[in-house]
């Protein structure tokens, strides 16, 4: 039994039921799913459609509704039913328009297989078939492209996929949004805002800055040259413009296809880093023109903005060694790729078709096919095309679950509209699908948001990823830092790099030798052993070659350019820069360098200063001037003191007994002015008078007294060893300070060098006068070596000094006896091996410098080439022996002291001479004044005049001795004698003293 129910008038069958043991055509109610649950595709339970879609299901639903009304018999309700299942399981049709340039061949063969795959995946659109509608138009023809929109919009589509251009896209869209049609891109746009019914697959350039940003900051670029093809370029960079933090150039590449004059400026402006913005199809012509003016070495650094660096054919380039960086939203790896791709080119064969297989330089481990036949991976484009499709598919069939769909065949001069476009371009917006280039998503302006890039490198292999940009992580790099040094490590093996150098003794010095030598054994020095070293721990060969102005490198202002070492590491005719080559401010922005081998500063080589002449009162030196005069006011005031001090103290007085009884007693004091004066001058030298102290003041000033003279000549002592011992150097410049005093010596250093260049940037007021001091002098004090400094040295006779780093000074005074260093370093700086900008060697030089270090190599091959080698340790020696014996005292050294003995003894003399003058002619007047013994016999005994007492005592003391000096004639004499000695008073000698 067969029942037909009568169909809704609003086009819903109300219900059908056939009950023939099996379920047969579904049910579907408005706003509900359009599929049929339980049912099997081929016939049982197929989805019946609405009332068609477009043209191709309008008489379906036609000859269901006439017979929806009609109840018939059993037998031909069997026949009607079977036509009726014949009908609705064919698939609908629903048409796509596609609008490609004439040169999108690979966009259009990505939009069919796309159809086809949807159309043989039943999972989407199951009773539905994609029917593709293609048009080619001329690029930028705007109304052609018009025209070809409206003939498809009269066929009936559902969507507009396409165009490239972008002129003809914005007619293409605003036809499309008039009529609501969903308008899908995959191109490059720069507009911040897209229409109501638009979408792009594309990512935008705002995603793309960000990416590139994250990049170029994680690799270390901060100075680069920007090298764009058209406006369009200076969009897609813009964001790192307005980076503070980058130093960019600018170049854009001219009209003509030779770029060469072009890149040979950048190239003497020591460009090393660069952002390449040009189209996919100039790629290949920029670096190889690159490649021909020396621009695709190790030093190199290139960053591609083009997502299709995969599809070039990069094999000119991989063993160059370059450094190429660029980004890839097709992730190869990806099995969906794979099958996509594998399909694509299997299905092109069937059909007799060669797909255009350029060669695959992206590194891909997981293919399934021989390295030398890989399967092309697509561009872009072509990969957002596909994914296009898709996104398409995957909407309607969203939409299609929720509610009836038709297509409408629409006019551009009519006024109806398609009523489910504003639907699906929202469903568009909301589903997420994964495709050829990662997960599809849109955020509600129509950009495409969350996209996850490639970070990929070119290697000796290819371009090969290693690593992953997303929006919120930024920048992840998966390879780790030692596999990063090993692939440095590979690159320089077996390499030869050239190593610029200059010739400047210990450092880098020619051979002595009788044979001919060639190559790198013409040289040695410090330089050439410290490379050799660092060669066999990196493993690479290396060439020894001079600077061809022989110059370290300073940046010349009028030419703008470097010369010496610097300049030819920036010219690229070197690898490395070794000498002694000073680490500056300078030349550190211009080259990179290590870390330093060698720590220095910058000191003053003269002549050894003369000996001096021994003074003949060189005893006097241990004490200076004014510590003698102390010493002398000392001496007088406690002189003085003592004398007042013993008059003062009762103590100090002592009674004195006459010779006779009938003279009075009187009170004596020992220390009179000369006997004060005689006790401190006997204490001061360390000797002893018949004078002592009684009164505990007396006592106390000689106390002091006793203590300050042993300080005062222990000290002098002690210092008189050293003065006469020691040879004094007498020089007339100490330091720095001393040679910016006077202008009688005159200073110079190296022209251009590092020391010239502190110098001449110095603040402090000292070495800026230098400064102008060194360049006001005609003749010129500079010198065009540290050899010829040297050499005006020792032939300026003291009249010249050169100021150098430190080291070579340490050199030059161990050979040269007559030179030394004078005061201390003026400034800290280093040595260090330079190397062009963004050297990839950098760190692996470091690391063999460190280890040399650390190894104690370094110590080893400075005493090697400083005391050893050529001559080293002369000076020292002489020196050794010098003072491993003391110096002898020569008459020259003590020779004053004899001039002070004879000047005393000769003052005693005088002195004494003089004391017996005043005597002699004392008495001699005294004598004359006493009357005569006969005129004493004339007068009377009144009219003698009476002598002083003391001038008697002292005659008769006078007698008495005379007389006891001769021996007596008689014994009667002798005892007379006797008898008036025994009457004399005790006190005889005190009298006779008193006396004299």
């Amino acid at each position: 039994m067969c029942e037909i129910y009568e169909r809704d008038p609003h086009g819903g069958p109300r219900e059908r039921r056939e009950e023939h043991g099996r379920r047969g055509v579904g049910t579907m109610k408005p706003g509900s799913s359009s599929r049929a649950e339980g049912g099997e595709r081929g016939g049982e339970g197929e989805t019946e459609r609405g009332e068609g879609r477009g043209q191709g299901t309008a008489p379906h639903a036609r000859i269901l509704g006439r017979f929806a009304s009609y109840r018939l018999s059993p037998m031909p309700c069997l026949l009607v039913l079977s036509a009726l299942l014949h009908l609705a399981t064919a698939s609908d049709v629903i048409r796509i328009g596609g609008l490609f340039d004439l040169s999108d061949e690979r966009q259009e063969v990505a939009f069919r297989y796309a159809v086809d795959a949807i159309n043989s995946d039943r999972k989407l659109l199951a009773h539905a078939r994609l029917s593709a509608q293609i048009e080619k138009i001329p690029p930028s023809d705007s109304f052609r492209g018009s025209r070809k929109v409206c003939s498809l919009l009269k066929t009936g589509v559902a969507a507009i996929f396409g165009p490239q251009s972008g002129q003809t896209s914005d007619h293409v869209q605003s036809i499309c949004d008039a009529l609501e049609i969903p308008h899908i891109e995959n191109r490059w746009d720069f507009r911040l805002t897209r229409d109501a019914y638009s979408v792009n697959l594309y990512p935008h350039p705002s995603t793309l800055a960000k990416a590139y940003m994250d990049v170029l900051k994680t690799l270390g670029w901060r100075k680069f040259c920007i090298i764009y093809e058209n406006n369009n370029g200076l969009i897609r960079v813009q964001e790192l413009l307005k980076d503070q933090s980058f130093q960019i150039s600018l170049r854009q590449l001219p009209l003509s296809d030779d770029y060469r004059p072009m890149l040979k400026d950048a190239k003497k402006d020591g460009v090393t880093h660069i952002v390449l913005d040009v189209e996919r199809d100039n790629i290949f012509t920029v670096l190889k023109q690159a490649q021909q003016i020396g621009m695709m070495t190790s030093y190199h650094n290139y960053f591609i903005t083009s997502l299709d660096l995969h599809t070039v054919d990069l094999e000119d380039f991989r063993h160059g060694d370059t450094n190429i960086t660029a980004l890839t939203i097709v992730d190869p790896e990806n099995p969906l790729v794979q099958q996509v791709i594998q399909d694509w080119v299997f299905g092109e064969l069937r059909h007799g078709r060669n797909v255009e297989n350029p060669e695959n330089t992206l590194k891909n481990s997981n293919m399934t096919q021989p390295k030398s036949s890989p399967l092309p991976i697509p561009q872009t484009e072509v990969a957002l095309m596909y994914d296009a499709v898709h996104l398409f598919a995957k909407a309607l069939d969203d939409l299609d679950r929720s509610r009836h769909i038709d297509i409408t065949p629409l006019e551009c001069d009519g006024d109806i509209t398609w009523v489910h476009g504003n639907s699906l371009i929202n469903y568009m917006k909301w589903v997420q699908v994964n495709g050829l280039t990662g997960l599809i998503k849109f955020d509600t302006e129509g950009f495409r948001r969350d996209v996850t890039l490639d970070i990929v490198e070119m290697n000796k292999e290819g371009l090969n990823r290693v690593g992953k940009w997303d929006p919120t992580s930024g920048a992840n790099y998966t390879r780790t830092y030692s596999e990063i040094q090993q692939g440095i490590v590979e690159s320089l093996q077996n390499k030869t790099l050239i190593i610029s150098t200059i010739l400047a003794s210990p450092y880098t010095m020619l051979r002595e030798t009788s044979e001919q030598m060639t190559g790198n054994d013409r040289y040695e020095g410090f330089c050439v052993d410290l490379i050799h070293e660092i060669s066999e721990i990196i493993g690479f060969n290396y060439t020894l070659k001079l600077a061809d102005d022989s110059n370290h490198g300073k940046f010349d202002q009028k030419l703008q350019k470097w010369n010496g070492m610097i300049g030819e590491l920036l010219d690229q005719k070197a690898d490395l820069a070794i000498g002694d080559l000073t680490i500056t401010y300078e030349r550190e922005h211009a080259v990179d360098f290590t870390m330093p081998w060698m720590n220095l500063g910058i000191s003053i080589l003269y002549r050894k200063p003369t000996k001096k002449p021994p003074n003949l009162f060189s005893f006097l030196s241990p004490l200076s001037l004014d510590v003698w005069l102390y010493m002398a006011t000392a001496y007088l005031g406690v002189s003085l003191l003592l004398f007042v001090l013993a008059r003062l103290s009762p103590y100090e007085w002592i009674t004195s007994f006459p010779c006779r009884e009938e003279e009075e007693k009187s009170m004596e004091n020992q220390f009179s002015l000369n006997n004060s004066l005689w006790f401190t001058m006997g204490s001061l030298l360390q000797q002893g008078t018949d004078q002592q102290p009684k009164a505990v003041s007396t006592r106390i000033v000689a106390g002091i007294w006793w203590f300050f003279t042993l300080i005062m000549i222990s000290s002098y002592t002690a210092n008189l060893a050293a003065f006469l011992t020691v040879e004094r150097m007498e020089s007339p410049i100490e330091s720095a300070e001393d040679l910016a005093k006077q202008t009688k010596i005159k200073y110079g250093s190296m022209y251009g060098g590092s020391t010239w260049n502190f110098f001449s940037s110095s603040e402090v007021p000292t070495y800026q006068r230098m400064f102008s001091f060194m360049e006001s002098q005609n003749p010129s004090v500079y010198t065009k070596s540290n050899e010829e400094g040297m050499t005006r040295v020792l032939k300026g006779d003291g009249q010249y000094a050169y100021m150098m780093e430190s080291s070579s000074i340490e050199y030059i005074t161990e050979r040269y006896c007559d030179l030394t260093q004078v005061g201390g370093p003026l400034d800290s700086k280093s040595y260090g091996i330079a190397l062009p900008p963004g050297s990839p060697y950098r760190t692996m030089v470091n690391a063999a410098v460190l280890r040399l270090q650390e190894m104690g190599r370094l110590h080893v091959l400075k005493r090697k080439w400083w005391k050893e080698k050529r001559g080293g340790g002369t000076c020292q020696d002489d020196e050794s022996k010098s003072s491993s014996k003391a110096n002898e005292l020569g008459l020259n050294n003590v020779g004053g002291v004899f001039v002070v003995l004879l000047a005393g003894m000769g003052l005693a003399s005088v002195v004494a001479v003089c004391e017996f003058v005043w005597k002699s002619r004392k008495l001699a007047t005294e004598e004359h004044d006493l009357p005569s013994h006969a005129s004493r016999e004339k007068l009377g005994p009144d009219d003698i005049p009476t002598p002083p007492l003391a001038a008697i005592r002292g005659a008769q003391s006078l007698d008495r001795i005379s007389r006891r000096s001769a021996p007596p004639a008689t014994p009667e004499a002798a005892a007379e004698e006797q008898q008036e000695g025994n009457l004399q008073s005790p006190d005889l000698p005190f009298q006779l003293i008193s006396t004299v």
